[in-house]
């Protein structure tokens, strides 16, 4: 969340970064400067109230020990009084920074300034473009043709256990599926991250720590038959961030990369039609994840680095693709920048969004409590930041489409010593 001090020294700044997410935050910025106000009066009356208390204690204990009883417990029941009026400051204190913080929580970052301006998905801005967009043969099929015709992916079956939207994979999908995992996770500890098993569950803390409560409770898979109740992960993001909530690391410590491998749960799966059938949107789906905790001299340079390094991935796959940098309406809450990256679909003719990689800057750390001590002896928020490395389901959807022949698909060369074919 945003800090208060930010927000009071820059007012009129986030009001108005705030209106490239289409949002007028006016009201609910004044409130924050409003309620930190308040809440600083009832600190300086608590605060107050403390000394005079500590200070008549003291008094207190001299009188009795020069054996003047009468005026020590004269001052007593001031002592009293002045405990009931510091115990009830202290109420009203958390009280009121309760109300300060929900009022945080609902604000979404300021975006970067070079996030454009716009409302939804066609705003955003298309700044790369890598790859040649392959000649299908005649006959050439979406994926989820593909995947009933040679029995890889079976969408019916998932269907029949669980529901739409959680696809078995089988035989030789299944295969490839895992292969994509091992590759990911291949190149990423290359790279120099850090490769983490996580839990696939996480506590209310961890939700709103990295962002994704209160904002996307609904759509997150939520087990309340345990206690403290637990929610099934979005993304590996979520765990993986949290490792670091409320550490005090070291300037040398920074930075720290990590990668996990995760499935991820989603309750929304989207509207119905062709954009979303097959492995276009699901409510459980693999993911490779990357994350950084960075210096905030650093953090964007290490954004570059992060796309830098998807790029070099999906040039090893060779898929067509395309780099967007979100705009305001079409950005994440937590996130300050946004890129997209986008894979062609030839047999669907259209754009497969597999991987978002994000800037938090110091949005998540506050939440986390996430600092580091600098050179000079002072704590100072971390920046984060995260991105897909990569989301399997439209990967393999994109493969099996722009791969695909007349007598089967080809496996991309890079993946071979992983699956152990070359063709399916």
């Amino acid at each position: 969340m945003l800090q208060v001090p930010f927000i009071r020294k820059n007012k009129e700044d986030v009001i108005s970064r705030l209106t490239k997410r289409n949002i007028d935050a006016s009201k609910m910025i004044e409130d924050v400067i409003l309620f930190d106000e308040e809440r600083r009066e009832l600190q300086t009356q608590l605060d107050n109230t403390l000394a005079t208390s500590n200070s008549l204690s003291k008094d207190i204990g001299n009188l009795f020990k020069s054996g003047k009883a009468t005026e020590a417990n004269a001052l007593k029941e001031k002592a009293t009084q002045l405990r009931d009026d510091s115990k009830n400051l202290t109420e009203q204190l958390n009280t009121k920074v309760e109300a300060l913080n929900q009022l945080l929580y609902k604000i979404p970052n300021v975006p970067h300034s070079s996030v454009p301006a716009g409302n939804t998905d066609e705003d955003n801005e298309e700044i790369f473009r890598q790859g040649d967009i392959p000649k299908l043969h005649k006959n050439a099929q979406p994926h989820w043709e593909l995947a009933k015709k040679y029995d890889i992916i079976d969408f019916e079956l998932g269907n029949k256990i669980a529901g739409s939207g959680f696809p078995v994979y089988k035989g030789k999908g299944a295969r490839l599926q895992r292969a994509l995992i091992a590759y990911f996770l291949d190149k990423n500890t290359a790279a120099g991250y850090n490769e983490v098993q996580v839990p696939h569950l996480v506590n209310e803390a961890s939700g709103f720590g990295t962002g994704q409560l209160p904002d996307k409770d609904g759509q997150m898979y939520h087990a309340t038959n345990v206690e403290p109740s637990l929610y099934l992960i979005p993304t590996g993001e979520v765990p993986a961030t949290n490792i670091y909530r409320g550490d005090l690391l070291d300037e040398s410590q920074l930075p720290q990369a990590l990668t996990t491998y995760t499935p991820c749960f989603r309750v929304e799966a989207g509207s119905y039609g062709a954009h979303v059938r097959g492995l276009n949107r699901l409510h459980q789906f693999d993911k490779v994840e990357i994350l950084r905790v960075e210096h905030p001299k650093r953090s964007y340079q290490a954004l570059d680095e992060m796309v830098n390094h998807i790029k070099g991935i999906l040039e090893e796959l060779k898929l067509p693709y395309r780099i967007l940098r979100l705009c305001g309406g079409d950005l994440g809450f937590t996130a300050a920048l946004t890129y997209d990256f986008e894979v062609f679909s030839t047999a669907q003719n259209r754009w497969l969004e597999i991987s978002s990689v994000s800037n938090f800057e110091t949005f998540q750390a506050n939440r986390l409590k996430l600092r580091f001590k600098n050179n000079d002896g002072k704590n100072q928020l971390c920046h984060t930041l995260n991105g897909s490395s990569l989301a399997l389901p439209r990967v393999l959807a994109g493969i099996l489409e722009n791969y695909q022949t007349e007598d089967g698909i080809q496996i991309p060369e890079v993946l071979v010593p992983y699956t152990g074919f070359d063709r399916i």
